[in-house]
Parts: C-alpha cells; structure tokens; sequence
C-alpha cells in the first residue's frame, strides 16, 4: 500500500486539507444561502447567489488563465485563498453588527468568484505537476469523492452549527478549517512549475489568444466543452429548481431538503468508489456520453412527477450516481491531452466556455419558476392532467420545470453523443 501512496503522497496532503477548507466554505454558503431564500421567498434571489458567484468566474477566466501560466502556482493559490477568507471574515462581522443584507452577500459571492476565477487554473495546473499520469482516474475519483463527502455533511453540520451558534458559529468553523489548509500549503506543499514550451516573453494578449487557438486545433476537447456547457446549462437550472420544489412541497421542512442533499452526496460518494475501481474503459468519451445520458434521463423526471421524499431520494440517486465516473474519464482526457504548461490558459478558456450557461440557468430558472411556471400551474383545473401529473399548489410550477429540464437534458445528450462518435482518444 506504502509504494502506490508515496508516488502522490504530497498531492494527497494538499487534497485531504484543501478538501477540509471547501467542506468549510459549502457549509457557509449553505447556510447563507438558505438564510436568503427564508427570508425573501424567492427563488430568484436565490438563484442569484449562484449568478453572483458565476459571473466573474466566467468574464473573467480567458484571462485569468493566461496569468496563471506566468504566475507563481503556490503563490497564486495563498493569495486567493487570503482574499476569500477575508471577505468571509467580512460576512462574519456584518452578522456580528446585525447589518447583514442580502446585496451584501451577492457582493461576496462575486469577490469569491473573482478568486475562484485566478486560483481554479493555478491549482488545475499544480494538481497535474503532482500526480503521475498513471494515477490521473484515481484522483480524479479522489476529488469526486471529497465533493460527494462535502454534499453529505454540508447540510447536516451547516444544520447542527446554526441550531447551536447561528450563522456566525457556520463561518467561524470556515475560518478554522481554512486556517489549516493554508498553513499545509504555505509551509508543507512544494509544488513545481511546469517546463515551458513556449517563449518567455510572449506578450499577454498573445498568450490569452494561445489557449483558444489549442483548444480550435483540437476537435476533440472543444466538442467535449460545448457538450459539458449544455448539459451545465440544464444541471444549474435544475440546482436552482430544487431547493423551490422541496421547501414548497414540504411547507419548508428542512430536514427534508438536507435528507435530499445527503443523498446527493451519499450518490457521488458510491459512485467515487466506482469510479477509483473500474477498469479504464476502452473508449472513454463513450462513457462521458453514457454517464450523463443516464444522469438526464432520470433525475430530472422522476423530480418531476415524484411528490415524497424516497422519490426525490431515488431521482437524485440516479442522476448522481455515474457522475463520478464521467468526471473521472473528462479529467484524464483533459490531463493526458493538454500540454502542462499550457493547462492554465486552456482550463481558463475551458471554464468561460463551459460554465457560462450556469449563472443563465440558475438565474432563468428561479425567473422562469416566479414568474411563468408557478402562475401557469396556478391557473390549472385541481382535475387536469399536469395535475394529476406534477401536482398541484405551491411547488408544481418547478416540477413542470424540472419535466422540461429532462427532455431538454435528454436531447443535448443525443445530439452531442453522435457529434462525438467519431472522435477517438488515445488512453496510453
């Protein structure tokens, strides 16, 4: 066991306590997200913490990655990680002061995704200098595994800290557990900068351009992220639907909605251990393909028509329980493909590209769920088939949205699997 931990063993020191401060930062954002949304009611406003987070993310990352090619990797990640605990310490002293706001958070949520914009390549990029190519579906399964350990204690600690101490009790353990990562990184993590293959003194415009004439010159990778941005486009509408559907079916019971959540988690957390043990498959863009034609397929239906809690459970299940496996393939596709010291700028374009449809779909979700789904059930007979189908009262407009979601979901899967059918990669 020792001989196949110590070739990552300093990667699996940066994973384990970089994936203790995100459990930190999600159990905030739980937390203040939900404090949002009972306090306004809408799920727009809701929905626009996620836009807020999204949107410099992708303004911004085309040139952010060209940055972060000629940045000190280590150094960038410190610095972010600074500036995102410090707005949180802000968060933290307008709770303290009662003078919490909802714009305030939107203005947070923006200044982290600034961050998150700069820091995502650096740490794309160093995770790439610490792991052997042999090891690239194994942690990526690692990181699936950590995301899914997050989703299934969020709610539950976020939950049990807020009952104790509030808010201020959620993001005081933020600041503690990015207390620790930091100091591992700073003090215990070397990580090494990427040979350079091109010149030194290119200029910044040109380097910006550099990692869009890759990813044009290769097929493969560009159909895979315009594939993951459609399918993105539909996963964030159906995000921002979720927490509307519950709460509104359960008169806001929010042991319901954490149960649904840790089932999320408990989904990817399985479908890690799938994901780190199966064999690599032969063709690994047909099971992206399959992953996620199975992921639409089902969730988002069965949200649809289920009206208790072990139906959302089993449809969350089913939509999560692969995904794992896709990201694991996507990132060695990714890794094996992208030259290192290109990585930066061709994450950063790839994150533009790829993420852009998340703050539309969250935002056009919850507009789409106050001002056209809800009033459109509204106006329905109690003895109509959409009734009978989705439900009635407060909560059938998201599941209308959610059934649209799935034949949205569906039709992108079938599209892009054939456009990709053709594409081959090279698993050695």
């Amino acid at each position: 066991m020792k001989h196949k931990i110590k070739p990552i063993k300093s990667y699996l020191l940066l994973w384990s306590t970089q994936s203790l401060s995100a459990l930190g930062s999600s159990m905030t954002s739980y937390a203040l997200g939900l404090w949002l949304y009972q306090s306004t009611g809408s799920a727009l406003e809701a929905a626009l913490l996620t836009v807020c987070s999204y949107a410099p993310y992708v303004v911004m990352s085309i040139f952010a990655g060209a940055l972060s090619d000629k940045w000190n990797k280590k150094r960038t990640m410190l610095i972010c990680d600074l500036f995102a605990a410090l707005t949180t310490v802000t968060a933290l002293l307008l709770i303290l002061a009662n003078c919490l706001e909802p714009w305030h958070l939107f203005l947070i949520n923006a200044l982290n995704g600034l961050m998150n914009t700069v820091q995502q390549p650096a740490s794309e990029v160093a995770a790439t200098q610490l792991i052997p190519k042999d090891y690239y579906q194994k942690t990526g399964a690692l990181r699936s595994l950590s995301q899914s350990m997050n989703t299934i204690l969020t709610p539950v600690l976020a939950t049990m800290l807020f009952a104790f101490g509030g808010v201020s009790a959620v993001i005081i353990v933020d600041i503690a557990t990015f207390s620790a990562a930091f100091t591992v990184l700073l003090l215990f993590i070397r990580i090494p900068e990427p040979q350079k293959t091109d010149k030194e003194n290119v200029s910044f415009i040109k380097s910006v351009q550099s990692g869009l004439s890759w990813l044009r010159s290769n097929p493969l990778i560009l159909k895979l992220i315009f594939f993951l941005s459609g399918i993105n486009l539909i996963a964030s509408a159906n995000n921002a639907a979720l927490t509307p559907l519950i709460l509104s079916k359960t008169a806001n019971n929010e042991t319901i909605l954490g149960t649904v959540n840790f089932c999320i988690g408990a989904a990817t957390f399985a479908g890690s251990f799938i994901a780190s043990y199966a064999r690599p498959p032969k063709d690994r863009v047909k099971a992206i393909c399959i992953s996620l034609l199975f992921s639409m397929s089902t969730e988002n239906f069965i949200l649809a028509v289920g009206n208790s809690p072990i139906i959302w459970c089993i449809g969350v299940v089913m939509g999560w329980i692969f995904i794992p496996f896709m990201g694991a393939n996507l990132d060695v596709v990714f890794r094996s493909t992208i030259p290192a010291d290109m990585q930066g700028r061709v994450y950063a374009c790839r994150n533009t590209l790829q993420f852009f449809t998340i703050p539309i779909g969250g935002l056009t979700s919850g507009a789409l769920i106050d001002n056209f789904f809800e009033p459109l059930m509204s106006r329905q007979n109690n003895d109509s088939l959409m009734c009978a189908v989705l439900g009635n009262g407060k909560g059938s407009g998201a599941a209308l949205l959610m059934a649209v979601l799935g034949v949205a979901g569906v039709v992108v899967c079938v599209i892009y699997c054939m456009l990709l059918r053709q594409e081959k990669f090279d698993n050695n």
